[in-house]
């Protein structure tokens, strides 16, 4: 018998070829769909006719439920092998009787026992805030455009973004990730794509940029306005994070204007840090499920050590100003974290918690973080610049941060079960 595998509250069958007997030639099958207001005991009721169901024993072969807004739809495919008859006329005088008991519609129709061949599988989230109907029909006519077919829908969240995960049989991850990249821009929607199997559902490290993905703004734009450069720095931060200048060249000259800032400024933009909204969501809901968390930022390490301790987070890399006699020297101690050192970053942290590279999942939002972005096993492109999200697997533009969350199949119930205490933005 086929088995019946179940996905966080959704029924997806596990398609098998229908046996046959060998006296009677192929099995008969029905399909009976149950549709109507849920309440208590339609399933029983349905299943104990068909228990009782003969003169020949009945084998149930599919089971597929869902409810919308308390709507149910209830289908169940059953098989006599021996058989006896015209199965769909057998089974009319049953679906009635379960009609008038439950006070739902019931039909039956005959059901082919040939299972379709197995193809590659997605699963494809939209989020929005909020999400068009002009986005599901475009994402709909993208799927079908590639070769792929919707077997399943369900909502992942209502807050804070809208989203829906669509289970894809069909069509290749490169095409679907490109024709739904289309619908996502002209919607003003995200569309993620991910393949089906354990290697989503086995990810147990993140890492998390910390500019402008951790927490609102970029550190070192804070320090140059307490110098009296922040225009310059600015314009040297924008082209650093849109790829137009070598990182680490980059980040010296910036940091060489802070020569003479007392070292007091540091505590003043840590105490005025603010974490992007979802940020201790999405943190504290990954802790709850076992995964390790950490941050890699191009930023440093007096800023993100402290953040670091405040989020409970398992590891942290950034790179360190040099100070001397109580004020910043303008230089850097120790190696630079730059683009590729994000990257080697990750692969450190997940060696010493001996998880393979293809668990980890990477958030970020510019240039230097690429590298880091497509070593892990997934790699989010967060607000990030057309540049990192072209080549990041997902992209987000959305405003929050554990909309990570929904990326990665989570609901917004299991959100909810994480911690229900609301807790402060700032750190």
């Amino acid at each position: 018998m086929p088995a019946v595998g179940h996905d966080d509250g959704v029924t997806h069958r596990v398609t098998a070829p229908a046996p046959t007997d060998s006296r009677e030639g192929t099995a008969t099958e029905a399909l009976l769909t149950v549709t109507g207001e849920d309440h208590p005991g339609v399933t029983a009721a349905l299943f104990a006719e068909l228990s009782a169901a003969g003169p020949v024993p009945l084998e149930v072969v599919d089971v597929e439920q869902v409810v919308v807004h308390g709507q149910l739809v209830l289908g169940v495919v059953v098989r006599e092998v021996a058989g006896a008859g015209d199965l769909v006329a057998r089974l009319g005088p049953l679906a009635a009787e379960v009609a008038e008991s439950t006070g739902m519609s019931v039909t039956v129709t005959a059901a082919t026992g040939d299972a379709p061949p197995r193809v590659a599988r997605h699963h494809v989230i939209v989020l929005g805030r909020p999400v068009p109907p002009t986005a599901v029909a475009g994402a709909a006519r993208a799927i079908a455009g590639v070769g792929g077919n919707i077997e399943a829908i369900r909502r992942l969240s209502d807050y804070p973004v809208t989203s829906f995960e669509l289970t894809v049989s069909g069509g290749g991850s490169t095409e679907l990730r490109s024709a739904l990249g289309a619908v996502a821009a002209g919607t003003g929607t995200d569309i993620a794509v991910e393949a089906v199997g354990l290697a989503r559902r086995s990810k147990r490290l993140i890492v998390l940029d910390v500019d402008s993905t951790l927490v609102r703004g970029e550190v070192i734009d804070e320090l140059a306005a307490r110098a009296g450069r922040a225009a310059e720095v600015a314009r040297i931060t924008a082209a650093a994070m849109n790829g137009e200048l070598d990182f680490e060249q980059s980040l010296r000259a910036r940091v060489a204007v802070l020569e003479g800032l007392p070292v007091g400024v540091l505590d003043e933009v840590r105490e005025h840090l603010v974490l992007t909204p979802g940020a201790r969501t999405l943190i504290r809901t990954l802790q709850r499920l076992g995964f390790r968390c950490g941050i890699v930022s191009g930023g440093f390490s007096q800023i993100t050590d402290h953040l670091a301790d405040a989020l409970g987070l398992d590891f942290s890399a950034a790179n360190t100003l040099e100070v001397a006699d109580g004020k910043l020297t303008g230089g850097l101690v120790g190696e630079v974290v730059d683009r590729a050192g994000k990257a080697r970053a990750l692969a450190r942290f997940a060696a010493e918690h001996g998880i393979p590279l293809e668990q980890t999942v990477a958030v970020g939002d510019g240039a230097n973080d690429l590298d880091m972005l497509n070593a892990a096993g997934l790699g989010i492109a967060f607000n990030a610049k057309p540049v990192v999200r072209e080549q990041a697997h997902a992209a987000l533009n959305q405003p929050y941060l554990d909309a990570v969350l929904q990326v990665l199949g989570f609901t917004r119930e299991v959100v909810l079960d994480a911690a229900p205490a609301e807790v402060p933005t700032s750190v």
